[in-house]
């Protein structure tokens, strides 16, 4: 059975514990085969999945998609730097950012496929930026 399996067998049984209309024979042999279970769902990690469940790629995206989000509060923000701060994923710091925006723009200077435009506007940033 594969850990995401295991993961839905889990979550079954605890439902059937929390349920009203369930039996308390049922109840207490849902409760074993759960505790049965508690040594391999608990320590059970897969790639990208941490032992409560959480996709933690999805759920750091999470908290940097709110970093971003202009309706969010800057309580909110902060919390999630704070998440992200212990992240091994975490975002660049701002002057780490800005050196790769301004490498980006160097680059388009020298790439044969940008237009002459696209060029201009590199060169105008970048002179902005004190980069040039």
């Amino acid at each position: 059975m594969s850990y995401h399996d295991e993961k839905r067998v889990a979550a079954g049984l605890k439902a059937a514990i929390h349920n009203p209309h369930v039996s308390e024979q049922a109840k207490e042999r849902a409760q074993e085969r759960l505790d049965h279970m508690g040594a391999v769902t608990e320590t059970a990690v897969t790639d990208g999945v941490d032992s409560s469940g959480h996709e933690t790629k999805r759920v750091l995206g999470g908290y940097k998609a709110t970093l971003h989000n202009p309706h969010t509060s800057a309580e909110a923000k902060e919390h999630a730097r704070d998440v992200l701060e212990g992240s091994e994923d975490a975002p660049p710091a701002e002057d780490e950012h800005q050196k790769r925006v301004n490498a980006g723009y160097k680059a388009a200077l020298h790439n044969p496929n940008v237009g002459a435009q696209a060029k201009e506007h590199a060169k105008e940033y970048l002179k902005e930026q004190g980069e040039l």
